[in-house]
């Protein structure tokens, strides 16, 4: 099964994070298993050198899973399949939505998170795949559905609306 991704775009420090933060409560009192995923674009130590799972990975393993009573952890090569739509199909088959951020040059469907104090040029066009606006600014893509960044009610509706639930 390959779970509906929305992807959210916007400026550093615009409250992506936040805003995601606000929705998976929302989702999952609605019923819904959230998946995330986060694109950094700087380094990020995933494995520690010398434990058994990075030494794993270091022997050829495609794939390395650390299991502890109540989490996992998974490290796998990324070489190729770095999309949001091809990380959720690979990987997060389980979840009903996926939510990913970042990730602004990626295929699929979009909202982005743009306020007038963090930067008023938007970083992703309609042609892109944008799909409506959390924003303090009406005049920006004002064809798009249009949420303030606590409408966390509203965006869920919207996303469950856009995949017919």
């Amino acid at each position: 099964m390959n779970p509906p991704v929305f992807i959210f775009v916007g400026h550093s420090g615009c409250g992506k994070t936040t805003l995601v933060e606000k929705l998976i409560p929302e989702l999952t009192r609605r019923g819904l298993r959230v998946a995330t995923i986060k694109h950094a674009h700087h380094k990020v130590v995933l494995d520690t050198p010398g434990k058994d799972s990075w030494r794993y990975k270091q022997a050829g393993a495609a794939m390395s899973m650390l299991v502890t009573s109540n989490e996992l952890q998974l490290v796998a090569e990324a070489v190729d399949r770095r999309e949001p739509l091809q990380l959720a199909q690979r990987f997060l088959g389980e979840a009903d939505i996926v939510l990913a951020e970042g990730f602004s040059h990626a295929a699929g469907e979009k909202i982005e998170v743009l306020r007038l104090a963090c930067n008023n040029e938007p970083r992703c066009a309609i042609a892109d795949g944008l799909v409506a606006m959390v924003t303090d600014m009406d005049e920006v893509y004002p064809q798009l559905p249009h949420f303030a960044l606590d409408d966390a009610g509203g965006i869920v509706d919207f996303l469950l609306a856009r995949v017919g639930r």
